[in-house]
Formats: structure tokens, sequence, C-alpha cells
């Protein structure tokens, strides 16, 4: 009788222990690290929507600007791992620690996808008297450093990094350009055409205007393959004989620690909205350049990215951590 009534009890106590619904149960925060408007938003907005969809819950972006990045970056590491606050990190996460602007790596994040990779370009004025990519590395090698100029971005900055790796490539010391540091792509490309600088490494739909209008004209691309909106641009490869690749990127991804099952639908449902037509024609429409990479995949690309970062920024002088 007494056993009869232990095992009712614990009958009663199992029907009355509240069911936990599976995540999420409430909408979720999307932190974006760049102001509203920009490239950075523009993305994480088509993600939000289509994420919102598959998962049922709102998706909220919250533009957290400041430090170059590291203010929304910090509040991604900083948020609780619980799959109700997400972020779109961009390639200055693998700057961060290098030039000691936050004291976090990549390991601070749970990879959750690649969703964009923008390629740098080699642009020049449309009168510089480099006809071609191969000539333009012979001339920087054989000039003293400083005499030719690049802007369009900050020291450090992820298009600079890529102009860097492609001197080294080259065996060119990656400080024999200066860097004159602008607010941006568009007033880099003003000075471009003014003379005051010789190298804008943006990308080429950042450029568009000032090829449109005969200005501008870049020598190669920094990608496996042709931009579809640039055919008359070769690639490094095509240039030069050598593979290159080098640009800056975006990828969703939530604080470490975030539990298996929360962030194994987190890469089901981006897989799904980042590979669908309508992601893919809108990066298209925009210029941006697709990409994607899920999962542990996408955390040994922000390993490699770490890395790489990091010895050349220690060639630039800019690595201030070992």
């Amino acid at each position: 009788m007494k056993l009869a009534k232990i095992l009712l009890a614990a009958a009663l106590a199992a029907v009355s222990l509240p069911a936990f619904a599976a995540w999420p149960e409430r909408p979720i925060t999307l932190v974006v690290p760049w102001a509203a408007g920009g490239g950075t938003d523009a993305v994480a907005r088509i993600l939000a929507a289509g994420l919102e969809k598959e998962l049922g819950k709102p998706v909220n972006v919250v533009n957290r600007t400041g430090g170059g990045g590291v203010v929304g970056h910090t509040e991604i590491v900083n948020a609780k791992p619980d799959g109700y606050t997400i972020g779109l990190a961009t390639a200055e996460v693998t700057t961060f620690y290098w030039s000691n602007t936050a004291p976090f790596t990549y390991e601070k994040l749970t990879p959750i996808a690649l969703v964009n990779f923008d390629s740098a370009a080699f642009n020049v004025a449309a009168n510089s008297p480099w006809a071609d990519l191969r000539a333009a590395l012979d001339d920087i090698k054989k000039q003293p450093a400083g005499k030719y100029k690049l802007s369009g971005m900050g020291a450090g900055a992820a298009y600079h990094l890529a102009f860097a790796g492609l001197l080294q490539l080259e065996g060119i010391d990656p400080k024999a350009v200066v860097v004159v540091p602008s607010q941006g792509a568009a007033p880099g490309f003003q000075e471009l055409a003014s003379g005051g600088v010789q190298i804008v490494p943006s990308s080429l739909p950042e450029g568009k205007a000032m090829f449109d209008a005969g200005r501008v004209k870049s020598l190669a691309v920094m990608s496996k393959e042709k931009i579809g909106a640039f055919p008359s641009v070769p690639t490094v490869k095509d240039a030069i004989g050598k593979d290159y690749e080098g640009g800056t990127w975006r990828g969703l991804a939530a604080p470490a620690g975030l539990p298996a099952d929360v962030t194994a639908r987190l890469v089901e449902v981006t897989e799904k909205v980042a590979t669908s037509e309508a992601y893919k024609s809108f990066l298209a429409e925009r210029g941006f350049g697709y990409a994607f990479a899920k999962g542990t995949t996408f955390g040994t690309f922000l390993a490699t990215q770490h890395k790489n970062n990091g010895e050349i920024m220690g060639a630039l002088g800019l690595r201030l951590r070992q």
C-alpha cells in the first residue's frame, strides 16, 4: 500500500512538472556592430527577416556602434549564451586581439554561418600609368617605400590587410605602400581621382560610380572567380598566375557556450535562409559577394582569418600582441 502511494505521488508530480518548450520561446535580438543603413546592416536585416519567418518569432536588429566595431562585437561575446542574443560578426573581429583594441578572439563566439564575402580589388585612377597588375606590382617593388599611397579605409582594416597580403605574395614589404586614412571608400576614390593617392583596394561595387564615369579602372579583383557585374576585371590568378583571395566578410555568430541543440537549430535555419534564391538575389542586386559556410567550417574559416591577420598585422607593424 505504501509503495502504491509513493508511485502515485511520483506520477502526479511528473504530470505537474512544467514542460520546457523548444527554443525559441520569445523574440531574438540580432546585434549589428555597425550603423544602420550600411552594408552590414542591410545584410543583417534580410537575414533577420528570413530567420523570423523560419523560427516563427520576431528577430529584432539592434545597431551597437562604436570603437570600429568593438562595442557591438563585445556585446555579442558577453551576451548570455541562450540563443536570444546573436550577432552579425564582421572581419574586424579577427583583428581586435592583435591590435589590442579588445581582449577577446573569435574563440569567444559560437560560429553559425559565413553569409557574405566581398573581395577587395586593386583600383587605380583611369590615367594611371599601370596597364595591368603585373606592371603595378613590379613598379611598387622597385620604388622606395612611401612613394605610393592608398586610401579608402583606416590602417589595419580588412581591405588594407587584403592588399598587404597581396604585396607579401609578391615578396614586397607590405609597408611599401602608405595608408592615407579615410572614412570609407567614397572619399578614398575622390582622393584617387584627384591624384592624392594611387590605389584604393575597395570592393568593385563601391567604385561603380567612378568606373561608370571613366575616372577609375581596376587592375584585378582578389577573388577566386570574376565578379559577374564586372566581367572585364581579371582575378589575381588571371593577372599574375597566382591564386589569391582577400577582402571582408560577414557571418552569423552567437556567444561561446551556446547549447548544442540551439546551435544546430540556428545553423539549420540560417542555411535555409542564406542559400535561398531570394537571399542570393538580394546580394547580387546590391553588389555584395556571396559566400556560405556553416558551423564548424565557418569556425575553421575564423581560425584561419585570425592567424593570417595576425601575421599580416605583424608585418605592417600594427600587431601589439603575441
